[in-house]
């Protein structure tokens, strides 16, 4: 069931170091358009941060400062693997998960979800080349576009993340408000390549940009394997 337009909502998504924007920037364009809402950018201060290709963001609300929200949004790049050992960002993620209608996971960012604990017996996608990670979270992986289990919504690499905010537009102010926000956004893919997935690409192509993402690939591995091990001990 959909929220009756008079209930305000709270939405916001996570900024970091070397994030990827777009997970961030793709569904910011429907979200904020969310009708009766409000967006906050959130991280730990308000100094800029630096996205992958050097791209600076600027939230406007710290995490102490940050109310209960309804939707929390968690994107991924290469910057997740430094906040996975981040007790300061993954209790933040755990303890707006606890009172949240959504948590909505973009690429790796659904990596950060399992280093904070949601993920166990959830079904979840994340970036291609980090789905093989998923597992050593307690997931259960899927090569869907966009994947809901119950409160976690998860979209694949980068633009998938798009597809899963008027998903979660839906889910809050029904299909209508999402159709409405997608003609607006002219979002009508009809990409030049067929190459936009593992699936569809070339060999040669698949073949350069797995070789291209294997060092970061096997930190993430190594990191997951880390919090298997941990959750394997006594009192885990």
């Amino acid at each position: 069931m959909t929220i009756p337009l008079d209930v305000h909502l709270k939405l916001g998504g996570i900024i970091f170091p070397n994030m990827d924007q777009c997970d961030f920037t793709g569904p910011f364009e429907a979200l904020a358009r969310v009708p009766n809402s409000s967006f906050l950018t959130l991280w730990k201060d308000k100094n800029p941060v630096r996205d992958l290709a050097g791209m600076q963001l600027l939230a406007d609300t710290t995490f102490e400062e940050a109310p209960q929200l309804d939707v929390l949004l968690v994107p991924g790049g290469h910057g997740q693997e430094a906040l996975m050992h981040d007790e300061t960002v993954l209790s933040f993620i755990r303890s707006q998960a606890a009172g949240a209608r959504y948590v909505f996971s973009v690429c790796t960012g659904a990596l950060l979800c399992g280093a904070a604990g949601l993920l166990h017996g959830k079904r979840a996608t994340t970036h291609w080349t980090a789905l093989d990670v998923l597992p050593l979270y307690g997931a259960i992986p899927s090569r869907e576009r966009v994947v809901i289990d119950g409160q976690l919504i998860s979209a694949g690499g980068v633009t998938s993340g798009i597809d899963g905010s008027l998903i979660v537009v839906s889910l809050l102010r029904g299909e209508t408000v999402a159709q409405e926000l997608q003609l607006y956004m002219a979002y009508d893919p009809q990409p030049p390549f067929q190459s936009g997935s593992p699936e569809t690409a070339p060999a040669h192509i698949l073949a350069t940009v797995t070789e291209r993402a294997q060092a970061i690939t096997e930190r993430r591995m190594s990191t997951g394997r880390v919090y298997q091990d941990r959750m394997r001990m006594p009192g885990s």
